[in-house]
Parts: C-alpha cells; structure tokens; sequence
C-alpha cells in the first residue's frame, strides 16, 4: 500500500487503519483535556496539604491570642477590682456592687480559664491537674465562671432598666442588698446547674493506675437525656440572654426616647440646645455604660450563637475548624473587656486607672 501524505497507516489484528493527522479542534480538546487534568492534581493536593498549614496557622494565633490575653487580662482585671472595692467612682453603691462581682468573676476567668487551661496546655508539660477528677473540677469551675459571667452582665443590665424605667420599682429594687441576694442567688444557682458536668467526663488514658485527662464519655454523646441537659446548658448561657438584653435595651431605649420629649416639652428646651440639664445628663451616663457593657457582650458572644445553630454548616472541615476557634477566642476575650468599658465610659474610673496602686492603697 503505498502512503499518502494525509494518512499514516497502522495496524492492529492484521488489518491496516489510517489515523488522521491532528488537526487544530483535535490539538485543542487535548491540550484543555491536560490542562483539567493539572488542575485535578493541583485540587487534590491542595485538598490534602492546605488545610495542615490552614490549622497550623490558626493553631500559632490562637496560642499568641491567649498568650496576651492572659499577660494583659490578669493585671487590669486585677487593677480593675481594687479600684471598684475602694472607690465608688461616681457611681450608686448598687451599680458598683454589680460591677464589682463582674469584675472578680472576669478575673477568676482569666485565671482559671485563660491561664490554666489555655496557656498552660499550650507551654506547659501534664501536671498534677490534668488527673481526671482534678480535670473534672477545673471544668465544673470553668463552666460556672462563665455562666455568672453571662447572668452577672443580664442582672446588671435589668438593673439598669429598672433604675431607668420603673420609678416605682427602683426605689425598693435598686439597693445594695437587693443587689447582694441576686448575685448570691445566681451563683448558688449555676453551682447547683453544673455539678452533673463532673460526671461527663471519663479518664483519657490510665498510667500507673492513675486516671489522666478528660475526654467526654460516649453517654454525654448518646444518652438523650445528656444530650438534653447539654441543649438546656446552651440556650441558659447565652442563647436566652442574647435575646433578654436586646428586649430590655430595646425598652430602655424606647423609653428614654419617650422621656426626653416629655422633659423638653415640660422644661421649654426643645429650641435651646445649649441649655444643660443634670437629670438628663445623668441618664445619658448611665446609658453609655449599660449600652457599651451589653454591646460588647452581644458582639462577642455572636459568633457562638450562630455556631450553635450550625451556621458555619456550609463551610469546609478547614473553614468549619477555624470558624469554631474564632468563635471560642471572642467568647473568652468578653473576660477581659469590662475593664475597657470602665475605662472608656467613666472619667473618674480613668482617673483612677493613671496610678493604680495608689487608688487602692491610699
């Protein structure tokens, strides 16, 4: 057979084929077709080497996170509680009670919390209090600062609304002894709450014949009535009062709006804007402090919220892993931050923050 320039023969079971020359389609879907295929490659190892060097990244800031979180919070929650138990910094000695315990919970937090689970987990070899029943208490303390954390930050915020609103009611609520039971109550309440946590926990691992580290036991995973107590543990703290202190700022707000008018109106200061007014003035101090604190409870505690209801769902297992961390630092940072509030909100707090330790021991 004689060859032609157009056709190269070949052959398969004894039989001659030509095979077309390539033309410029054929070049194309071949060259689309390896291109796809370097891509598959690239998605694969992407698939498995990313999200290791994704996690190690996350994993490094967490650890510097709470690193300062530690070395800056203990320090001026610390400041921060010896100033209110001296000074009352121009505020009733009902506010300054609330403060005060949420001042010396966020510190307990920071401690117990903070330094010695996170940074000591991180820098720190096993100790003695990572045995299992050590372990187990650490976690009840840890649950129960944080719920008081929560529910301290609700009773201060619907003593404010009744100081604000409820004329009435605020000259028998708003006390330094009616401020003391609610906060004992609240505490003696989530103590109660959290002892079943001790016994969700099981030992890790056994050496020596001593239980070390906790890790959940399969009934925490598969008893329904575990599983309930854990849904109930979440909507008490802090599903419920997300939405309680957006209700009660939300009345707060509406009836100081309906109050200023009715001042201006009764006082003829609707054209005068320069005249001051101590009564007003007052409010919008107490204002300030009750919207900052609330605020910044309500943006730290969001992403936890919306972890819950499983809003990162959509993401990846990289994604999913960095949005629960996130979630967990903004959480813990909320223990720290009422110093800031302090701060930013009440000058004669800043005034005493300049010399601390002349503050509480003068």
């Amino acid at each position: 057979m004689t060859r032609t320039a157009h056709s190269i023969p070949a052959v398969a079971a004894g039989r001659f084929f030509p095979i077309q020359p390539l033309t410029r389609e054929i070049r194309s879907t071949i060259y689309k077709a390896y291109i796809q295929t370097e891509r598959d490659c690239l998605q694969k190892l992407v698939t498995h080497y990313c999200p290791l060097k994704m996690r190690d990244l996350v994993r490094t800031v967490r650890k510097i996170f709470y690193l300062v979180l530690g070395v800056i919070g203990f320090p001026v929650n610390l400041a921060t509680v010896g100033i209110l138990f001296r000074c009352k910094c121009g505020l009733s000695s009902c506010s300054r009670r609330y403060l005060l315990a949420m001042a010396v919970v966020d510190l307990l937090v920071v401690i117990i919390e903070i330094i010695l689970k996170r940074i000591k987990h991180d820098f720190f070899p096993p100790s003695f209090l990572d045995i299992t029943p050590v372990c187990s208490v650490h976690a009840v303390l840890r649950r129960l600062l944080i719920d008081c954390s929560v529910w301290f930050t609700i009773a201060f915020t619907f003593d404010r609304y009744i100081t604000i609103c409820c004329e009435k009611l605020k000259i028998k609520y708003c006390t330094q002894k009616t401020a003391t039971v609610v906060l004992t109550t609240i505490g003696c309440l989530f103590f109660l709450k959290n002892i079943p946590v001790y016994f969700r926990f099981v030992p890790y691992k056994i050496i020596g014949n001593v239980p070390w580290y906790c890790e959940n036991s399969d009934a925490y995973y598969y008893d329904p009535v575990l599983r309930g107590f854990n849904n109930f543990e979440k909507i008490l703290t802090p599903i419920f009062p997300f939405f309680l202190i957006l209700f009660l700022n939300a009345l707060t707000v509406k009836h100081i709006l309906v109050a200023s008018r009715v001042r201006k109106g009764l006082k003829g200061q609707s054209n005068r804007e320069n005249s001051s007014d101590p009564e007003m003035e007052s409010r919008r101090q107490c204002i300030i402090l009750l919207f900052v604190i609330s605020g910044n409870f309500i943006i730290l505690w969001l992403l936890y919220i919306l972890n819950y209801f499983g809003i990162d769902d959509p993401l990846d297992r990289d994604g999913e892993y960095a949005f629960k961390r996130v979630a967990y630092m903004l959480r813990n940072l909320n223990c720290c931050t009422n110093a800031i509030v302090y701060v930013a909100s009440l000058s004669k707090f800043r005034e005493k923050l300049r010399n601390p330790l002349e503050a509480i021991f003068a």
